[in-house]
């Protein structure tokens, strides 16, 4: 069996039992009911996901992909694709705003090449596994093969494994670098939801409104072109989508067949989790949303995946930096399950 059939194959679904023994501690601890909001909802989700009552969460790792699009040549984006392989470098010299987010959040960075453009040389903690030097230009054609899709998935996912055999996690989180990675993006979300280009096109990195009407025909052009199947989620990928977003993908899977919480970042990577959703239904149940994007469509695309956004701050980076400041809120829910005193425990008195 191939890697991606049996990590699918170890996905099932969230325990039930332990969310509703969650919910019955939360309770009893010293405070009025339902006083702490969504956090009681967020630990409960997290004691599902986990199949335990009183999860606990250790230090995260955020999965930050990069790769390239030959669909930049249609005018997509404001940036040229040589800035993927100057952020990956930010990235890896702790730069970014994903590198001081994380630290802030007590998180490491876990940052893969699967297709940038321009050669980036060995570093330490760079993952090397440049599938080609970009994807194809979707208006023209698919943007890869099946085999690169598959490959791009099961990367993901091998990562992923690698990383937490050296040194496991407890939460996991997604993050994307790839000038021009909200069209195909948009592509993907279309074919699976079924919305128009026009409902999930934004502005990106910064268009202005001829810009986005010229992204929303590109777009359109790629749906014609490449006559996606939504029922085909491999399929998509390859019509589509970017080796980035695949491996997104494919940390989505991974993360679930670990019954590990996975916090999908912004609009590139909840691209990368509706093609994970699509392959493996389950894996929705270990999905936790970060935050919305002011991207127009996101909303739609996590409403389609059944999630509610934990932060709304108005962020568009990408990059992983709003799972990133999500991340210390699920750990706090978690700890407020497992450590607060219930009433019997403190001999306070609940109420008549």
């Amino acid at each position: 069996m191939h890697l991606l059939e049996s990590t699918i194959a170890a996905i099932s679904p969230a325990s039930q039992a332990s969310a509703l023994a969650a919910l019955a501690r939360q309770d009893e601890l010293t405070k009025p009911r339902g006083s702490l909001g969504r956090l009681e909802e967020l630990s409960a989700r997290i004691a599902a996901m986990c199949d335990t009552p009183r999860p606990r969460l250790g230090p995260g790792a955020i999965f930050v992909m990069a790769a390239d699009h030959g669909v930049t040549a249609e005018g997509v984006s404001l940036y040229p694709p040589e800035v993927t392989a100057q952020m990956v470098a930010n990235f890896l010299s702790g730069g970014a705003a994903i590198s001081v987010l994380s630290r802030a959040a007590g998180a490491r960075v876990v940052t893969a090449d699967l297709g940038v453009a321009v050669p980036i040389p060995p570093a330490p903690g760079l993952w090397a596994r440049k599938i080609r030097a970009g994807s194809s230009n979707i208006a023209r054609g698919p943007a890869m093969s099946r085999e690169e899709a598959r490959k791009a998935l099961e990367t993901g996912i091998e990562i992923f494994e690698t990383e937490y055999a050296a040194l496991p996690f407890g939460i996991a989180a997604t993050g994307d670098m790839g000038i021009g990675n909200t069209t195909p993006s948009a592509a993907v979300a279309s074919a699976l939801t079924g919305l128009s280009p026009a409902e999930l096109v934004g502005r990106g990195t910064g268009l202005d409104d001829a810009g986005v009407a010229r992204k929303v025909a590109v777009v359109e052009k790629a749906l014609a072109v490449n006559h996606p199947d939504p029922a085909d989620g491999l399929g998509v990928l390859a019509a589509l989508g970017g080796f980035e977003i695949g491996a997104i993908a494919g940390v989505c899977l991974a993360a679930a067949a670990r019954r590990l919480p996975l916090l999908v970042d912004g609009f590139i990577s909840t691209a990368g989790a509706l093609i994970a959703a699509s392959l493996a239904p389950a894996a929705k149940d270990f999905m936790i949303a970060a935050h919305a994007s002011p991207e127009r469509g996101h909303r739609a695309m996590l409403a389609h995946l059944g999630l509610e956004p934990l932060l709304d701050l108005g962020l568009r980076l990408g990059e992983g930096t709003g799972a990133a400041l999500a991340m210390p809120l699920c750990q706090a829910a978690c700890r407020v399950l497992d450590e607060m005193a219930t009433f019997a425990e403190a001999g306070v008195s609940d109420k008549e």
